[in-house]
């Protein structure tokens, strides 16, 4: 268990005001309480996504939490890792897993050629105003994974009582 305060093991990004800044405009616009025209728990459910393919603990520690106060079913978000092996997912939540999966690893998606057809699936889901939000949710939180993964930002832990 975390007890909310952070470590930064390698940098300390709120001596910069200008990255600081940032950051905290990516958060209030897009972050977890920022209030947008798309579903709370697929919002969070791309959020988590981005944590887990850039394997930043802090992010992971935080939106894994924010993800159990949305509502998400523990089974939903356990297999996350896997979501398109589930039926946990509309069609509409997939072109969203798929394109948040294809912006965060741009490369590999441009390189296979896939980014414009998950692009062109999200159209079929998503208002154009819907579609500029899951854009601006995911590159928030890749900001934030880079962010903290420069940092080395890691949660620090609480003893558990027996």
């Amino acid at each position: 268990m975390t007890d909310g305060t952070v470590r930064n093991r390698r940098a300390d990004s709120s001596a910069n005001e200008e990255l600081a800044k940032l950051a905290r405009h990516g958060a209030d616009a897009f972050g977890y309480r920022a209030e947008l025209r798309i579903d709370r728990q697929l919002a969070q459910l791309l959020r988590l996504r981005v944590s887990q393919l850039n394997n930043c603990v802090y992010c992971l520690n935080l939106h894994y939490e924010a993800a159990r106060a949305a509502g998400i079913p523990r089974s939903v978000i356990d297999t996350l890792t896997a979501w398109w092996e589930t039926d946990f997912h509309d069609d509409a939540a997939r072109a969203a897993l798929a394109y948040t999966e294809a912006l965060t690893r741009v490369a590999d998606a441009t390189i296979a050629g896939g980014f414009g057809a998950r692009h062109d699936t999200l159209t079929e889901h998503f208002s154009p105003e819907e579609i500029l939000e899951i854009i601006g949710i995911v590159i928030n939180m890749n900001v934030w994974t880079r962010l903290k993964l420069a940092e080395g930002a890691v949660p620090n832990l609480t003893a558990r009582a027996n």
